[in-house]
């Protein structure tokens, strides 16, 4: 698999990861449905789920070569680049969503 098509891969897993805990009521879409999931629980959600994107990606770039050092400024953009793309998510499940 070539360097290009792991990093659309890995962007397509952090959009669906990223809008996985707005898109369903159950626990990171394995345990039972619950009722109504809370903000809180959802944005726990996201949390877990940025660490095994990003687990995914270090994984990735170890397999590709050597692994670059990476300061807290890489972690902050990524974290906030996660956010963004949660973002549809969020407003279908807050702003759109209605239920009569």
């Amino acid at each position: 698999m070539s360097v290009s098509l792991q990093i659309g891969a890995l962007v397509l897993l952090a959009v669906m990861a990223a809008n996985l805990p707005f898109a369903n009521h159950r626990v990171l879409a394995l345990g039972p449905v619950r009722a109504p999931k809370s903000l809180p629980w959802r944005l726990l959600e996201l949390v877990l789920l940025y660490f095994v994107v990003g687990g995914i990606g270090l994984a990735l770039e170890k397999n590709a070569g050597q692994i670059a050092p990476q300061g807290w400024e890489f972690y902050a953009v990524t974290a906030t680049m996660f956010l963004t793309l949660a973002f549809p998510g969020f407003v279908y499940r807050y702003l759109l969503h209605r239920r009569d």
